[in-house]
């Protein structure tokens, strides 16, 4: 076998990483990992023995507010010190270009520390003239750069040398325009607003895409949560738990019949069967803030009995990110696959994984 084809039939890295903790323990990292990831496509929640939306939750996830789609939006607007002084200082400010792959075009996003990241190819990186590093991921010959702008800097105010060199570059020598997603939170200041803000011909209000269904007959793996790694006909890992989860969000059958041509997985033993399972999706351009909020209402749910011993919470990050965690620079490779997953059991223990492709740093 050649070993061009030997490397396609290859099985692309990708890398688990677990731990547990308690929700209610003053040293939980929960939240801090949530904030960390910031740009996400698509929550699902899981629900084994429940059959509809629990009351605890309606508010939340009816309460998810919009974020917004800004068309032709030129960079050198970011750095202006208008925008900063409205909503860089007075929140939290996310912005991620839109329709854009990370492997072949220029991209940008803004993070809520305040950083801006350019991942650009080698021409626009030359033209521009910033100061960055090349990508991680573009091989000997660097064909990609990474530029990272603190608008935060104490240095960098308008009548400063660094401001009027990023604003020269990015507004004069290699002017960049994209379509981009954005979002803002804050905690009541108030202020302008991103739909004032922009010309209302160049911004639209858009409302995360909310879907509801009821799984039956459901096959759960059995979970002990003071074990990753599973007991041998006592409970299943961590691991056989997140490639479960995978299939049954993504709609795969479980029966393992014979006949099936698409799919031969069945459920990992020991397991038990759910009347019913509740599965709620939420898609869009979806900020931490509401998803630290999600998850402590699924907490709450566990204060009265239920019929569940554990939920999931899963998180899918946007597959052409210039980052993943923080400010990890995040590659697509063969799928751009970065997201994470709590389950959360009755007694508010929970397992964290988080997952990414080739082409990403090791989560934190």
């Amino acid at each position: 076998m050649s070993a061009p084809l030997r490397r396609v039939q290859q099985a692309p890295r990708h890398l688990l990483v677990c731990e547990k903790g308690h929700a209610r323990h003053p040293r939980s990292r929960h939240a801090a990992h949530v904030r960390d990831h910031a740009y996400n496509c698509r929550v699902s929640v899981l629900i084994p023995e429940c059959g509809m939306l629990p009351e605890v939750l309606k508010s939340t996830v009816a309460d998810f507010g919009v974020y917004y789609l800004v068309k032709n939006l030129s960079v050198h607007e970011l750095v202006a010190h208008e925008f900063i002084d409205s909503f860089v200082k007075k929140g939290s400010c996310y912005a991620l270009t839109y329709n854009t792959k990370i492997d072949q075009d220029n991209t940008a996003a803004l993070l809520p520390t305040g950083k801006l990241i350019l991942s650009v190819d080698k021409d626009t990186y030359e033209e521009l003239g910033l100061q960055g590093r090349p990508s991680r991921y573009s091989g000997k010959k660097a064909m990609r750069y990474i530029i990272t702008i603190d608008l935060t800097d104490s240095d960098f105010h308008p009548d400063g040398k660094k401001h009027k060199r990023v604003l020269w570059a990015l507004k004069e020598k290699k002017p960049l325009e994209f379509d981009f997603l954005m979002a803002w939170y804050n905690t009541g200041a108030e202020g302008s607003t991103l739909m004032s803000y922009f010309p209302k011909n160049q911004i639209r209000a858009l409302k995360p895409k909310i879907t509801f269904s009821t799984l039956r007959d459901l096959q759960c793996p059995a979970l002990q949560s003071n074990e990753l790694e599973g007991k041998p006909e006592e409970s299943c890992s961590t691991e056989e738990l997140f490639e479960w989860l995978g299939a049954v969000l993504n709609q795969v059958n479980l029966d393992n019949k014979s006949s099936s041509f698409i799919s031969t997985y069945c459920c990992p033993q020991p397991n038990t069967t759910a009347d019913q399972a509740f599965l709620c999706t939420i898609t869009g351009f979806i900020i931490p803030d509401k998803i630290i909020q999600l998850l402590e209402q699924l907490c709450s749910y566990f204060s009265e009995p239920k019929l569940a011993h554990w939920l999931t919470l899963t998180v899918h990050g946007f597959a052409d990110s210039p980052v993943s965690w923080r400010e990890n620079e995040h590659g697509f490779h063969k799928g751009g696959e970065n997201l994470y997953n709590f389950v959360v059991f009755r007694n508010l223990d929970y397992w964290l994984q988080m997952a990414v492709g080739t082409y990403d740093d090791c989560p934190p």
